[in-house]
């Protein structure tokens, strides 16, 4: 919210309070003495010929709020410069003109909050109202008022109370008007039980928060109140060099400094923008807890009472310093505008909510009507499945009759079928009896044939284990060389380990492991040497097994080969197994 709009709402408040008949219109008289107390307040210079001018005796009637808009813009509003005025003398002035016609305290004297203590809420009210006219508070910026009072009293808000109390205003919901939030206040419903001293102090400290921003609020877990931002520091001086106490206080923009509390006589001031920063400085010339505040032209150096002090003042010098790096001329403001913001969503939310409720009730009567149109078209297919099962039944039973007359012609042509293959049957039993011979003759020479196949088989594994056993052999000396080797190398190490014990300790662990796993390999080497023996020893019995199979089948070609005639049993016999003696001699010299 800018300084014009903050000057507007005040200025309304005044405008208002003039317009006694509630037309909306105020007489020319009246608004000259406004203009007049405004040219004043906010210290622009009088310009008497254009109030004149603008406020002519000739014209008729009074004036309204829009006609008067242009003379406050133009002469007035445009020629305010921020800085230039005291904005609390300006919101006294357009609160006395209020005051006296809206604000009722209780007569008895039983109001919670005094008359400047009232002005101080108006003030907080106005910040935190709508960019409406008329101006009114919404519930929600009302309970952020109220939470930060308690809050500052150290008390907890009683939300049930505020419900209660907007409940029951006719337009609580909507809003709330300055002159129904001080009644609010006044009533004590929500501060009941608590002095009106403490309400006092908590409204001047939020005032000095939220209004004169002397209390920013750092976005770390720790909260800074008005008493840590505003105290006693030792400053040190630029030109004598000598410390001197002085009151300081911290705005967003600005740290000022004075003589003492009453801040009647200001010393001077530090203006902070992006460019400064703040730096812890060491203990020296007998002061503790020191920092400097360094500008684009000068370092100051300060001196707090204790290390949390100091820990404070740079904490909150440095979040004013952030604030003007990002733009921010107060937190309060744009901590408002966040609120706003979320409200506008929640309202955005609330009417997309309305507009789906809305639509969901459209498509539920939608799906009615479609689920009566369903009905019908049910209804309607319950007929066609009447009928399609009349059809059904009649397919049926002509499919009946059709396999009944089928199942004849099965049984006719099964009997066919099986006097064919019962002559089947004969003829393929003499052609099975005349394959039986062939596969008999077939099978001997097939039988003779593997026999010759695993005599050489026997042979080829014999060589194959005779070179794995001279591989393994090879290998096992190897071994035992490396073994011999590590044995060595154990011993020339054991002497030099004598002298370096400690420092070779570890590398005589690895030449054991070595050693050990050496050994383990020899004794796989053994394992494998013996198991290779006996795989040479099974490929004797294989050869020798071979061997007498070739002379058994032998003998049974022999006989098929020759028939046996009187007389010539022996010498057939002998020739037989003279016929294969050469293939008996080599597969004894492969056994020897």
């Amino acid at each position: 919210m800018d300084l014009r709009a903050e000057l507007l709402k005040s200025i309304w408040y005044a405008f208002t309070a003039l317009d006694v008949e509630k037309s909306g219109k105020v007489s020319k008289s009246q608004l000259k003495v406004l203009s007049h107390n405004l040219y004043t307040v906010l210290c622009i210079p009088h310009d008497p010929v254009a109030l004149e001018e603008h406020f002519r005796d000739d014209d008729d009637g009074p004036v309204s709020s829009q006609g008067y808009m242009p003379y406050l813009n133009k002469y007035i509003l445009d020629k305010v410069e921020e800085g230039a005025f005291v904005k609390e003398n300006f919101d006294e002035l357009c609160w006395t003109l209020t005051a006296k016609k809206n604000y009722k305290p209780d007569r008895n004297g039983n109001s919670v909050v005094s008359h400047q203590d009232a002005f101080k809420l108006w003030c907080l009210f106005n910040f935190l109202s709508e960019d409406k006219y008329p101006l009114v508070m919404v519930p929600d910026e009302v309970e952020y008022l109220l939470k930060k009072i308690c809050t500052a009293m150290n008390v907890e808000l009683n939300s049930c109370e505020l419900e209660d109390y907007l409940s029951q205003e006719p337009q609580g919901q909507a809003g709330m008007t300055v002159w129904q939030f001080l009644d609010m206040v006044n009533s004590g419903r929500l501060l009941r039980g608590i002095e009106h001293e403490a309400v006092s102090m908590a409204v001047e400290e939020v005032y000095q928060e939220v209004i004169e921003d002397t209390s920013p609020v750092p976005p770390t877990p720790v909260l800074i109140s008005v008493s840590r931002v505003q105290g006693y520091l030792w400053k040190r001086g630029q030109l004598r060099r000598n410390w001197s106490e002085r009151w300081f206080m911290l705005k967003p923009s600005v740290l000022s400094y004075y003589m003492s509390e009453e801040r009647k006589e200001k010393k001077g001031s530090i203006a902070l923008d992006k460019h400064c920063c703040v730096e812890v400085l060491p203990d020296r010339d007998g002061k503790r807890c020191m920092f400097c505040v360094k500008t684009s032209s000068r370092t100051y150096e300060m001196s707090a009472s204790d290390t949390r002090q100091r820990q404070e003042w740079t904490l909150a010098i440095q979040t004013a310093i952030r604030l003007q790096a990002e733009g921010k001329k107060s937190l309060h403001k744009d901590l408002k505008q966040k609120r706003r913001e979320q409200r506008e969503q929640r309202e955005q939310r609330k009417a997309a909510k309305e507009e789906e409720t809305q639509r969901l009730k459209q498509l539920q009567e939608e799906k009615e009507r479609k689920l009566q149109e369903l009905e019908l078209l049910k209804e309607a297919q319950r007929q066609a499945e009447v009928l399609l099962q009349e059809e059904e039944q009649r397919r049926r039973q002509q499919h009946e009759e059709m396999q009944r007359t089928l199942e004849i012609q099965l049984r006719e042509a099964e009997q066919a079928r099986a006097s064919m293959q019962a002559e089947m049957v004969l003829k393929e039993a003499e052609a099975e009896r005349q394959r039986k011979r062939i596969l008999e003759l077939e099978a001997m020479q097939e039988r003779l044939q593997e026999a010759l196949q695993q005599e050489v088989k026997a042979r080829q594994d014999e060589e194959a284990v005779r070179y794995a056993q001279a591989r393994l052999l090879a290998e096992e000396e190897e071994k035992l060389k490396e073994l011999m080797k590590l044995k060595e190398e154990q011993e020339e190490y054991i002497i030099k380990t004598q002298l370096e014990k400690q420092v070779l300790k570890q590398e005589m662990e690895n030449k054991n492991k070595c050693l050990e796993e050496a050994q383990k390999q020899l004794e796989e080497v053994r394992v494998n040497r013996q198991r290779v023996d006996q795989d040479v020893m099974a490929a004797q019995r294989k050869l020798r097994q071979a061997s007498t199979n070739v002379k058994h089948w032998n003998v049974q070609m022999n006989r098929l080969m020759h028939p046996i005639g009187p007389g010539d049993k022996r010498t057939n016999v002998s020739g037989g197994f003279t016929g294969y003696q050469p293939l008996l001699s080599r597969s004894d010299s492969s056994l020897k």
